[in-house]
């Protein structure tokens, strides 16, 4: 589509989405540039440091989250426009540019071809659903790992960064010298499909003993659930935790060390300074992040250090500051 609107800037404004497989976020800020008109589709993602940022205006940020409803695809982009439009009247801002963090994989005709945590998706004419979502604005998308991972590295002001994001399931990028690899056209690393365990358990994607199947927060809570005798919520599982309870650590502990297994196969491949950990279900474990840190010091073997570990500092959010930060980018003038 093409996008752009004129005006002075008065009530303009970009917008951020984190799409993902149980929920959505969004976030709206507003700004004082108009962009350029551009067709919408997937974006390269700017580097480290140098994106163009567009001008702030007084600093407000509206924010709104989405549980999906369920039903199917239709239904998703349904109650998705439908948070659009309320953040839109909320914010009272006209999106001059729309940036979107997508975990689903899209083809080059900017349909989905496969998504495993929202199956039905496969098929959706992607960048036409965005077009039709913001009529009048630049949009463009990119993978929710890579913009994590281009947050938290800008946010660090560091130039070699490995993000994995612990949520419905396992997402990643990594920055090297400031950009994300590999190189636009060339997909995206899929970090929660490194092979953990060759015994492990089967994955979404078909296979047996990726990095999600292991240590994502359906497959944690699926452990503890077996430990306890029952199922077991998140809310569960984090008090357990804080309690010392013997069933949580146990189903904590082989997300910990799956993580840290791929941190140090990470670090071996690309030397990376830093290890960042995010996404909601890592960020709201008391002590998870530490605990992959000293699994990650375990697994290390002499004279190669492994990266060091760190908590998103943008906690679960990082997906959705990078989508805004992509937002603000299609925003600043050229």
């Amino acid at each position: 589509m093409t996008g752009g609107s004129g005006g002075d800037g008065a009530g303009l404004g970009v917008l951020g989405v984190d799409i993902g497989g149980t929920k959505v976020a969004l976030r709206a800020e507003q700004v004082a540039a108009a962009p350029r008109r551009v067709a919408a589709g997937p974006a390269e993602v700017p580097r480290a440091g140098e994106g163009r940022a567009a001008p702030t205006v007084g600093g407000r940020a509206y924010e709104r989250v989405l549980t999906w409803p369920g039903g199917g695809v239709d239904a998703d982009v349904a109650a998705l426009a439908d948070a659009v439009g309320a953040l839109r009247a909320e914010s009272g801002l006209r999106f001059a540019a729309v940036g979107v963090a997508m975990p689903g994989t899209t083809g080059p005709t900017g349909r989905v071809v496969v998504w495993p945590g929202r199956p039905s998706w496969a098929g959706l004419p992607f960048d036409e659903t965005l077009r039709r979502l913001f009529p009048g604005s630049r949009t463009a998308w990119a993978d929710d790992g890579d913009l994590a991972a281009l947050a938290e590295a800008r946010h660090l002001g560091a130039q070699d960064v490995v993000y994995l994001g612990v949520g419905t399931g396992v997402g990643g990028g990594v920055v090297l010298g400031g950009r994300a690899l590999p190189t636009p056209g060339r997909g995206s690393p899929e970090v929660g499909h490194l092979v953990v365990d060759v015994d492990g358990p089967r994955c979404d994607c078909g296979r047996h003993g990726c990095l999600q199947a292991v240590a994502s927060g359906p497959a944690t809570l699926r452990r503890a659930g077996a430990a306890r005798g029952g199922e077991v919520g998140f809310g569960e599982l984090r008090d357990g935790l804080e309690r010392g309870r013997p069933w949580a650590h146990d189903a904590v502990r082989p997300a910990a060390t799956a993580l840290a297994a791929a941190v140090v196969s990470l670090g071996e491949l690309l030397d990376p300074a830093v290890a960042v950990l995010g996404g909601g279900f890592a960020a709201g474990l008391p002590g998870f992040v530490d605990l992959v840190g000293r699994e990650v010091v375990r697994l290390a073997r002499p004279g190669r250090p492994a990266p060091a570990v760190r908590a998103a500092a943008l906690g679960g959010l990082s997906s959705l500051h990078g989508a805004v930060a992509l937002a603000r980018d299609l925003a600043a003038p050229h």
